[in-house]
């Protein structure tokens, strides 16, 4: 006979917000590039040229996520492997300006 009344909807910052929604479909790739980036980067150096890649890819996930918090669960995810891209972009540019600086010095050394 009686109904019960809808839920409210729900607050903004309600550990609720979010239920039920989906993963982004680029967090799983980002985090991946991400950690490849410090890993291979660490092993080879080849690897850092990850990191640019997984920071901007990393960007644009977290405005899309950002626009609608409620729609994605895996923001931690994401913002992880931006991270691991800051990093590695980082050692990448470090380690191209020791090159830099070697090539030169042996250079007019010579």
């Amino acid at each position: 006979m009686y109904s019960s009344p809808p839920p409210p909807p729900p607050v903004y910052g309600s550990p609720y917000v979010g239920y039920g929604g989906r993963e982004h479909p680029q967090g799983t790739t980002i985090l991946v590039l991400g950690i490849l980036s410090l890993v291979i980067g660490l092993s080879c150096g080849i690897g850092f040229l990850l990191g640019p890649v997984a920071w901007v890819m990393g960007n644009n996930a977290i405005a899309e996520i950002d626009q609608n918090p409620a729609a994605y669960t895996n923001r931690g995810s994401v913002q992880a492997g931006r991270i691991c891209g800051i990093v590695a972009t980082a050692l990448l540019i470090v380690g191209v300006l020791l090159f830099v600086a070697l090539v030169t010095v042996s250079a007019s050394s010579g």
